[in-house]
């Protein structure tokens, strides 16, 4: 599934699932923009993948401020004259029981994983729309499907990112343009490493496939969806989670 000559865009992308799915999409034959809010880590991140013989460049923004994003597609356009991909991967967690959780918390979340959403769609698809081709790939979970104890900003956030895709898929199908959504279930990263043993075990417990995906598993996913084996492809959500939710 070649994606030579194509510019992806993929935010939070200098680590973890985002480090992956970039990783995926340079060695399918993209130039890939990394997006981070830290941006040394996107500067490394891209030069890791130019040292392995890819087209990389790393851009430094908050996806939730509308300046940073408008000058993160700026300076995307001005390396390469287009952007094709986008895949919306950006988030933050701020876990807590709903009656603890804080204001500034609820906040943070839904502007980070959904206001990042909806501003860096609405960027991209005017770039995409003058082209007639686009592919958005949003990341959201599981828990935007089922809910989870603790998570009801971050579940909320993935709900409504679900939501956003199934509306951007409808607006813009006409253009060439698909939007679809990843739901990855537990996957094994540097946050999910942090989790306790019983929280791990507990989450096994669920999945058919007894074990945790990994960022690949998800990239490949992502791949296979901004790939012109997926043109027919849109307002989707596809579960990544070894049968979890179901």
């Amino acid at each position: 599934m070649s994606l030579e000559k194509r510019i992806a865009l993929v935010t939070g992308g200098a680590r973890g699932i985002g480090y992956a799915i970039a990783c995926k999409l340079a060695a399918d034959g993209c130039a890939v923009v990394i997006s981070d809010i830290m941006g040394e880590v996107a500067d490394e991140a891209a030069a890791k993948l130019v040292a392995d013989g890819s087209e990389a460049y790393s851009v430094s923004g908050d996806v939730s401020k509308v300046d940073d994003v408008e000058r993160m597609f700026a300076l995307a356009l001005e390396k390469y004259g287009k952007i094709d991909i986008l895949i919306n991967n950006a988030g933050v967690t701020r876990d807590n029981l709903l009656l603890r959780l804080e204001e500034k918390d609820w906040d943070l979340v839904l502007d980070v994983n959904l206001k990042g959403s909806f501003l860096c769609t609405k960027a991209a698809s005017r770039i995409m729309m003058k082209n007639r081709w686009g592919r958005i790939i949003n990341i959201s979970s599981v828990v935007g499907v089922m809910g989870n104890a603790g998570q009801a900003n971050y579940s909320a956030s993935k709900a409504g990112i679900i939501g956003l895709t199934k509306s951007a898929a409808k607006e813009l199908g006409g253009r060439n343009i698909t939007v679809n959504a990843v739901a990855p279930g537990y996957i094994q990263t540097e946050m999910t490493e942090k989790l306790p043993q019983a929280a791990k075990d507990g989450f096994l417990e669920k999945i058919p496939l007894k074990r945790p995906g990994t960022p690949g598993d998800v990239a490949a996913v992502v791949s296979f969806l901004a790939s012109d084996a997926a043109e027919y492809i849109t307002g989707q959500v596809i579960n990544c989670d070894g049968g979890m939710l179901m």
